[in-house]
């Protein structure tokens, strides 16, 4: 019977945090209410020095856990035989009747190997493969990494028996660049990230951060080239100047890629006092306070599959000037609060943003909790 299967959910542990960290607790816990749910996570994924965002590393910056119900093994390291050992114990013990890997970059491409070798060694579970990204831009730049990632991957994608991707623009990505038939390539929605508590009130907020304007435009997130930071700046020192004397431009998150080229365009910003860089991955108790400060929050990403940053905005019921981009065109549609931009057109930036300070309005989110979106998990592990 269905409801019997037991499912293990395999991703990154809370060691290298990031937004695939908060997606697979999310997704365990919530699978967790209706079908036996067991986790295997990855540990260490890479040596420490090489990862962008190092400083925070092993930091315990985040309020999310899994379920204490939970069977969690954590975890496995990139580097250590010993713990692919204890995790092919683990997954013995637990018996999966589907594993749902989650795919985000290629440094951890043996591990899913290795853990797909281990099913196939035991009670033959289906498998699944979630994509949250088709290809990253950085790997696909490096030469070694990107043969290793398209060797590795080809493998691992070999006759699984059904692939999950969060928009029907990267569903006909990746069936066209991996060859997939796009009849077992699934369309799930991400859910919200709403685990961060409710907004507080904006002056709060505000005298918190010890802002003093009126208007603030925050950009989040970790800070890559393809995320647009550039153009926001650029689009902010085009507003007028009676706008910009009482505006801020917050700039808040983790520097991965161009720190030096960011760091001179706001020096050399003749506004640079009215631009506040924050370099850092914010913990869970300071996210609530950054967007209860904002007015408008804007992702002028260059390119996109989604954003879990879009999904926290859609939470608080902020309005969103965004990229008109990859799967964020479909994902942010339905979400009054959305103001799509061209990518890289720094005008049209200007424009929604300026139509939107001192506006102060509270949009509705979507539709989109963690129970609804489960349901399509559920459907599909039935079909298989």
């Amino acid at each position: 019977m269905v409801a019997k299967k037991s499912i293990c959910i395999v991703g990154p542990s809370k060691r290298f945090l990031s937004g695939i960290s908060y997606y697979t607790i999310s997704l365990a816990n919530a699978m967790s209410v209706e079908k036996k749910v067991s986790v295997i996570c990855f540990r260490q994924l890479l040596p420490t020095f090489l990862f962008p965002g190092r400083s925070h590393v092993g930091k315990n910056i985040s309020n999310l856990n899994f379920s204490p119900e939970l069977p969690v093994f954590d975890g496995m390291d990139y580097n250590n035989p010993l713990t692919w050992i204890r995790a092919y114990s683990f997954i013995k013990l637990q018996k999966p009747d589907v594993i749902i890997l989650q795919w985000w970059t290629s440094s951890v491409a043996h591990l899913h190997l290795l853990l797909r070798l281990f099913a196939g060694l035991l009670n033959k579970p289906k498998i699944i493969i979630e994509f949250h990204e088709v290809v990253d831009p950085f790997e696909e730049s490096i030469l070694p990494i990107r043969l290793y990632s398209r060797i590795a991957g080809k493998l691992l994608r070999k006759n699984l028996d059904a692939y999950i991707t969060h928009s029907e623009s990267d569903k006909q990505l990746i069936a066209e660049r991996y060859a997939i038939a796009p009849d077992k390539i699934h369309v799930i929605p991400l859910g919200l990230f709403d685990q961060y508590g409710g907004l507080l009130e904006e002056n709060e907020a505000k005298e918190i951060l010890s802002i003093k304007e009126d208007f603030i435009i925050l950009f989040f997130g970790l800070i890559r080239k393809y995320k647009g930071a550039p153009y926001l700046i650029r689009a902010f020192e085009q507003l007028p100047i009676e706008t910009l004397e009482k505006s801020r431009l917050l700039i808040v998150g983790e520097i991965w890629e161009d720190r030096k080229e960011l760091l001179d365009q706001i020096e050399a910003s003749p506004y640079s006092e009215r631009i506040t860089l924050v370099d850092e991955y914010v913990p869970d108790e300071k996210v609530s306070l950054y967007f209860s400060a904002a007015d408008v929050v804007v992702l002028p990403y260059l390119r996109a599959s989604q954003s879990g940053i879009a999904h926290i905005a859609m939470a608080f019921g902020k309005p969103v000037v965004v990229s008109e981009v990859g799967g964020l065109k479909e994902s942010m549609a339905g979400y009054e609060g959305t103001f799509f931009v061209p990518p890289g057109d720094v005008e049209s930036i200007r424009k929604a943003v300026l139509n939107l300070l001192g506006k102060s309005e509270y949009y509705e989110s979507p539709d989109q909790k963690w129970d609804k979106i489960i349901n399509r998990y559920i459907e599909l592990i039935q079909s298989i």
